[in-house]
């Protein structure tokens, strides 16, 4: 049996639906919390959410746990699915171990290691896939032929939906924040937190951030249509991706005007930082939110940087750590 088609687009959430979502998960997700980073930096006020603390270790349980316990029990009986390069997968065999129902997922040979682990670590299933198929997937071209629900990342709408409870979050939390920083991989956490901001008409910026491996938003954002980038491989692995994924496109092009591109020495040394200053873990992906707070000039006021996720392997973690970049 094929899987369902996935919707062609992704709308901006309701709030109804947002706040509904934000209860649905509250039993398996709790308020990340907010820090003040004091790095005495003029017109800078720079503060983190640390997302990395849940039971997936990144952001994407929100949306991922809003899939699963969404659907009726008879849709996920036989077992869920998903694509992903690590985060994603991490988040959905972690929600169906609370469901208590089966999961598997397709990931790529270069997937880092400690989440393909968490995975298996959860009851998962890691089915490793070519480079080739992997993409398909991942933007959408085509779906694996299963019988198991599959819980596309992107355009899934309860996906984004259940991402958009970070937004619900931030407002509570930071109600005067002027800039959210948030790192853009496939769009859902930039998306998702701009849509529950719009909901509530809250003044507030989403800024999406990307590392200089692989910059689609950046382009999509100049051209004002999704095209195809340069991508390099780096250990930055959860975000960056060879051009935008169009059934997120719009939503993102509605609600976020811009973008920050970082270095990788700039992140390895947010994630230094971040050690440093306030003993927190991060990967790649997730730091560049701070780099680009600190290198990024015309980033001022109060800013929030949202740290995706903490889920990075032990020997890149060790090279930054001492002063390098991983391969």
């Amino acid at each position: 049996m094929t899987t369902r088609p996935q919707p062609a687009t992704v709308r901006i959430p309701e709030l109804a639906e947002i706040i509904e979502a934000a209860e649905r998960i509250a039993p398996y997700v709790e308020q990340s919390p907010v820090l003040e980073l004091p790095l005495g930096l003029p017109g800078k006020r720079i503060l983190i959410k640390d997302e990395g603390q849940n039971q997936a270790g990144a952001f994407k349980l929100r949306g991922a746990l809003n899939a699963v316990m969404s659907r009726a029990r008879s849709e996920i009986s036989n077992g869920v699915c998903t694509v992903s390069s690590g985060n994603m997968a991490y988040a959905v065999a972690t929600a169906a171990r609370n469901a208590g129902v089966p999961m598997a997922a397709y990931m790529y040979a270069h997937a880092p290691q400690s989440k393909m682990d968490g995975v298996r670590a959860n009851g998962g299933e890691v089915r490793v896939v070519s480079d080739e198929t992997y993409w398909s997937y991942a933007l959408g071209h085509s779906a694996p032929d299963t019988d198991w629900a599959y819980i596309y990342p992107v355009t899934d709408q309860a996906v984004i939906t259940g991402h958009a409870s970070i937004g619900l979050e931030i407002a509570r939390q930071v109600p005067d924040v002027d800039l959210i920083l948030t790192p853009y991989g496939a769009g859902g956490l930039t998306t998702g937190a701009a849509s529950a901001l719009h909901r509530l008409n809250h003044k507030a910026e989403v800024v999406a951030i990307e590392a200089d491996v692989a910059t689609p938003v950046t382009a999509a954002l100049r051209a004002k249509q999704p095209v195809t980038v340069p991508m390099k491989r780096s250990f930055v692995k959860a975000i960056g991706a060879p051009t935008v994924i169009e059934g997120v496109w719009r939503a993102t092009q509605e609600l976020v005007h811009r973008s920050s591109v970082v270095t990788l020495a700039q992140t390895t040394s947010a994630m230094r930082l971040l050690f440093d200053k306030a003993k927190i873990v991060t990967e790649g992906a997730s730091a560049t939110s701070l780099a680009a707070a600190i290198h990024d000039p015309t980033l001022t006021g109060t800013i929030l940087c949202v740290l995706s996720g903490r889920n990075i392997d032990a020997a890149d973690y060790a090279t930054v750590l001492q002063g390098g970049i991983p391969e």
